[in-house]
């Protein structure tokens, strides 16, 4: 791939398109996707127009939505429904709801009448539901045809399915009675009946359980797909396995995005905005922030038998905390990032950046709300309140830098990123947070 994408950008240079769509033919659709990501959007809409019909529809699932959104704003009509009618109908579902209302009238415009029912039934189901993630392009046979007879169905439709490999035997009214896998149908008789080798032991799914319980049937049976069937058993549609990985991994996302106090949130981070990662991480280090003081008021109950300095003891739980919680949420995006292969090496300087400006933000929004409440509730002295703020402030800038950039360094090294997890990060904050802590101190109240 990266051979690929050097050689590809020094034809795109000398605009030697002509070599370009040699090599972009035999490429894989998402390496493709990939590459046109790293290139402006007006020669990404070149490239496009050069693969041909059926790899530039699965290059085009394959992009994020910004590029889709792009390269539909550049289609002509004509283009538009050339790469609509390639489409499977829940990538199509998958494109529109990402999309803004007026590329979704565009591209419902230019659907077939039938594509459009069929969209909007979907679209109908709950989004955390198995019939919003199904496709109904799928191969159903009758129980009284013969093998040969299937073969033939197969042969004339098939190529509009999204699977073959599995084909769902069901009744006069679409009631699901069995399934039968291409694999038996091989090495059955081409006059055995269909319901003499079909399996009527069929595991399915609702169209209204939960689509994370659906994706762990898919990995736990290892199903290439999984049937969906309404309430009275007729078969609406079929969970495939490529659909059911993506469900496993927004989900895992999710679960580690919220294990580390951020709001969950599907956009790459490299695709995310200073000011939206500012408003997922905010609220939360507010809540921490907050919730920390309480170690911090246990300490300050003895005030009254302690020197006047050792006022600033109370506040150590919270700036430690604080440091953790601040370089915990930048570890968890970084490493969920270098997983999923969205950050690399070479990024470092633009995920530090970034942090460093979201840092500035949280670090300030912090340490305005500790100072009001140390000067409104806990009634502490203003140059102790100056300090403990303007020591919050450069902790969390320390603590997203160090929880940002060890992950990152980690990886070029070789060892898991993961390593660099919380505890570790918060290990060393917590050490440099008491040294500009007692710093600041000694300068600004004079100990």
């Amino acid at each position: 791939m990266e051979e690929n994408r050097e050689l590809l950008e020094q034809l795109l240079e000398s605009k030697s398109y002509g070599k370009i769509s040699k090599i972009l033919k035999e490429m894989n659709p998402a390496d493709i996707a990939l590459f046109f990501e790293d290139i402006e959007i007006e020669d990404a809409i070149i490239l496009f127009r050069l693969l041909p019909k059926e790899t530039a529809a699965d290059t085009f699932v394959e992009m994020d939505s910004d590029m889709e959104q792009a390269l539909i704003a550049a289609f002509n009509d004509t283009e538009l429904k050339a790469v609509i009618d390639e489409l499977y109908l829940d990538d199509t579902v998958d494109i529109i709801e990402e999309m803004p209302a007026n590329v979704v009238r565009r591209i419902l415009k230019h659907s077939a009448p039938e594509m459009r029912e069929s969209i909007n039934e979907i679209l109908n189901y709950p989004d955390d539901s198995a019939g919003s993630i199904m496709t109904i392009e799928f191969v159903d046979l009758r129980k009284d045809m013969t093998v040969a007879e299937a073969f033939e169905k197969i042969r004339n439709t098939g190529v509009d399915k999204e699977t073959i490999y599995t084909c769902y035997v069901i009744d006069r009214n679409r009631h699901l009675e069995g399934v039968v896998s291409v694999l038996h149908l091989l090495i059955s008789s081409r006059d055995e009946i269909i319901g003499n080798i079909m399996d009527s032991n069929v595991i399915s799914a609702n169209t209204l359980d939960d689509k994370e319980d659906v994706a762990n049937q898919i990995n736990k049976y290892n199903f290439m797909a999984l049937p969906v069937v309404d309430g009275e058993n007729r078969l609406v549609g079929i969970v495939t396995f490529d659909d059911a990985i993506d469900v496993i991994k927004e989900e895992a996302t999710e679960d580690i995005q919220i294990m580390a106090a951020i709001s969950p949130t599907d956009k790459p981070y490299l695709k995310s905005g200073v000011f939206e990662i500012w408003k997922k991480r905010i609220p939360w280090l507010l809540l921490l922030m907050v919730s920390a003081t309480f170690t911090g008021k246990i300490i300050q109950s003895f005030e009254s038998a302690l020197a006047a300095q050792v006022i600033l003891t109370a506040f150590i739980p919270m700036l430690m905390d604080t440091g953790g919680n601040a370089g915990g949420q930048a570890s968890a995006t970084i490493i969920r990032g270098l997983s999923l292969g969205d950050i690399e090496f070479r990024d470092w300087f633009r995920v530090v950046f970034k942090e460093m400006r979201v840092s500035l933000l949280c670090g300030v929004t912090l340490a305005v709300a500790n100072f009001a409440k140390m000067m409104l509730l806990d009634r502490v002295g203003l140059m102790v309140s100056a300090v403990v703020c303007i020591t919050l402030l450069s902790v969390v800038i320390l603590a997203k830098f160090v929880g940002c950039s060890l992950p990152i360094l980690a990886k070029k090294v070789g060892f898991d990123p993961a390593v660099m997890a919380s505890p570790f990060i918060t290990t060393i904050v917590d050490a440099l947070s008491l040294m500009i802590y007692f710093s600041l101190a000694k300068a600004l109240l004079q100990l």
